[in-house]
């Protein structure tokens, strides 16, 4: 793989039929392109958490993967109301998931802290009431 390749996905909000596809199909991609299992891994794992996040807190959102032959960057875009707190956030175990999410499985508080414990760099962005914008990097060697 000489070339940037840059896909798109639209992550619907409150499906969790669906969610989980984007990330499925990056594997796919990923394994196509011939990287490590443990660069398929990593991506994979991050991108759902954030799929999963976008799905039970924001409505839905867009993911935009840029793949090159040094790194994955995952950019998960959303307009949701925001983290009001990022630090807080990002500790094991938070989580501000409704009771009929947790219900479902979802909601344990590890989505943030497992996005950051798989990939090389992650920057969160949030805007109370505009949406939350994280940038998930992982270096290929």
């Amino acid at each position: 793989m000489d070339e940037t390749m840059h896909l798109h996905y639209i992550i619907r909000g409150d499906d969790f039929t669906h969610a989980g596809e984007a990330s499925s199909n990056i594997k796919h991609v990923l394994k196509q392109l011939g990287f490590s299992p443990e660069v398929i891994r990593r991506v994979t794992i991050a991108m759902y958490e954030g799929e999963i996040n976008m799905v039970i807190h924001a409505g839905g959102g867009e993911a935009e993967v840029e793949i090159s032959p040094k790194q994955i960057t995952v950019l998960l875009i959303d307009k949701g109301p925001g983290i009001a707190d990022i630090d807080l956030a990002m500790k094991e175990g938070y989580s501000t998931a409704p009771d009929n999410i947790r219900s479902l499985g979802f909601g344990a508080g590890m989505g943030l802290p497992n996005m950051k414990k798989y990939t090389d760099q992650i920057n969160i962005t949030s805007i109370s009431g505009l949406g939350t914008t994280v940038k998930l990097t992982v270096n290929v060697d």
